[in-house]
This record gives C-alpha cells, sequence and structure tokens, in this order.
C-alpha cells in the first residue's frame, strides 16, 4: 500500500507539471508577458541567453534547489526537487513537438488570462500532492528567513521583481510589463479560487431565544453537526448559549432562510471557512 500510494502520489505530481508545462509554453511564452514565477524569469533571460527555455528554466532550478538546500535546509524533499526538474523535461518535448510555437489566441492579454487560469489547474493539483513547482516558492522562503517576511508576502515580492524585469526585454511595451504586474497578481487570486473556492464552507455562530428549534433543524433537517458553547454577555453579564454549525453553501441558505422565519431577532456572526477537517475515531 505504501509503495501504490507513493506512485500515485508521483503520478498526480507529473500531472500537475505537465499542466504546468503547457500554460508556460503555449500561453505565457506566446504573450510575451512576464507573469512572477521562475519560468517567466526564464522567458526574460531567453531574449538575452542563446539557449532554448528548457536549459534556461533547468538551470535557474537547478540553481535555485542548490542555494535553498544550503540556506534553508532539507525541507524540500524529493518532490519539489522532482517537479522542479520535470518542468524542465516537459518544456524540452514541447520545444521538439512543437517547435517555434506562436500565439494560440492572438491577443496578448487573453494569452495571459489563459496561463493563469490553466497554471493554476495545475498548481493547485501540486499543492494537493503536498508538493510545489519551486522556483519562486524557493525565493520566497529565503527571504522569508533573512528578512522575516511572511512567506506569502516574500514570493509576491519576488513575483513583481521578475514582472518588473519584463521592462527589460528588447522594444518591451509599457502595456507588456502592465500585463505582467497584473498577471502576477491575479495569479495567487486564481491559485486561491482553484484551492479553496470549491470548498468554501460556512462557519455560522448563532445566539437565538429558539436555541432548541435551531439545533433542530441543524441536525435533523440540515443532517450537520453542531456545537454548543456557553457564553456570557459583556454588558448584562447574562449566561447565553452558543450554537456553532459548518454548512456548505446550500445549507447555509436552508439555515438562514429558518433563522429568519424562526428567530428574526437572533444574534448571528458568518466566517468563510476553506477546510473541515476530521479525523472519527475508530473503535475497535
Amino acid at each position: 500500500m505504501k509503495a501504490a500510494n507513493v506512485i500515485k502520489d508521483y503520478l498526480v505530481i507529473t500531472l500537475g507539471i505537465f499542466i504546468a508545462a503547457v500554460a508556460v509554453y503555449f500561453f505565457l511564452v506566446p504573450s510575451g508577458v512576464t507573469v512572477g514565477s521562475a519560468s517567466g524569469f526564464g522567458v526574460v533571460l531567453s531574449y538575452f541567453i542563446p539557449l532554448p527555455l528548457s536549459a534556461i528554466t533547468f538551470i535557474i532550478n537547478l540553481i535555485l534547489l542548490i542555494v535553498g538546500f544550503i540556506i534553508i535546509g532539507k525541507d524540500f524533499g524529493i518532490k519539489t526537487v522532482y517537479s522542479s526538474l520535470s518542468l524542465s523535461v516537459f518544456l524540452a518535448i514541447f520545444e521538439i513537438i512543437f517547435p517555434n510555437q506562436g500565439p494560440i489566441m492572438g491577443d496578448q492579454f487573453v494569452d495571459m488570462i489563459c496561463y493563469l487560469f490553466v497554471i493554476a489547474i495545475g498548481q493547485a493539483i501540486l499543492f494537493k500532492a503536498n508538493a510545489s513547482s519551486g522556483g519562486l516558492d524557493i525565493v520566497g522562503k529565503i527571504i522569508n528567513k533573512f528578512f522575516r517576511i511572511e512567506l506569502g508576502q516574500a514570493i509576491s515580492i519576488a513575483g513583481i521583481c521578475v514582472a518588473l524585469m519584463s521592462a527589460m526585454i528588447p522594444g518591451a511595451r509599457v502595456d507588456s510589463v502592465v500585463l505582467s504586474l497584473l498577471g502576477t497578481y491575479l495569479s495567487g487570486i486564481v491559485l486561491d479560487h482553484f484551492i479553496f473556492g470549491f470548498n468554501i464552507k460556512k462557519r455560522v455562530c448563532i445566539i437565538s431565544k429558539k436555541e432548541d428549534e435551531i439545533r433542530e433543524f441543524i441536525l435533523h433537517q440540515l443532517h450537520s453537526g453542531a456545537t454548543i458553547y456557553e457564553a456570557i454577555g459583556a454588558y448584562d453579564n447574562a449566561k447565553r448559549r452558543e450554537i456553532i454549525a459548518i454548512v456548505d453553501k446550500n445549507e447555509y441558505s436552508k439555515l438562514m432562510n429558518f433563522i429568519a422565519k424562526a428567530d428574526p431577532d437572533a444574534f448571528l456572526t458568518v466566517y468563510n471557512v476553506n477546510e473541515v477537517i476530521y479525523k472519527p475515531k475508530v473503535i475497535k
């Protein structure tokens, strides 16, 4: 079972890297936009270094991996090494099969949007497999270690620097640089959508005089669970009971409609929940 799980993980990682390579080769490169990533940095360097993009990307990832192991340590793991180098392999295959690939959509902005969505799918698959494509993730970790900047912000800073480098490309236009910066910003939003957007649930906290009715509705109509906490009002020190339930979008709508009818004066707070992890105990 362990060997089967390892094989499954690497097949999933390979699929994610393949999708990422498709995004880079067929959308990012032809668009001329340099979205902040190691591949984007490779696109910039390809204008100055007479090497294929696959070779440049391989060299960049190899250098970053070596620097990462020296500075950060062995936290990357085999998965990051595998995914980083596999990207260059897929790019090399595309260069052989589809040489001189031109724009598919014929519009720089549309190509960038297509790149963002396709690369986000690949990255989401990688993150679900507990892997990453390396690249700027490594740069972000290095910045995080030395400058105490949060990892997400550190990766964004590295991405913006790469995007600004698009101004160095011979004949670069202002709109291309702006699109590069816009694409770098949007990439994180699109990625979050693909990772969390389909799993978002609502955490509903309810204080109501109709506690029993609401609890029964959650348990027997929504067939969901709930937790009840004892709360004390700060103004009058009165004891109240708070119902907390995690519901999906459809259940949330039904719950809100029921509470609006059962107790219009109920006090509610609602939060977005990106992930719910529940491991039931095994009774032997």
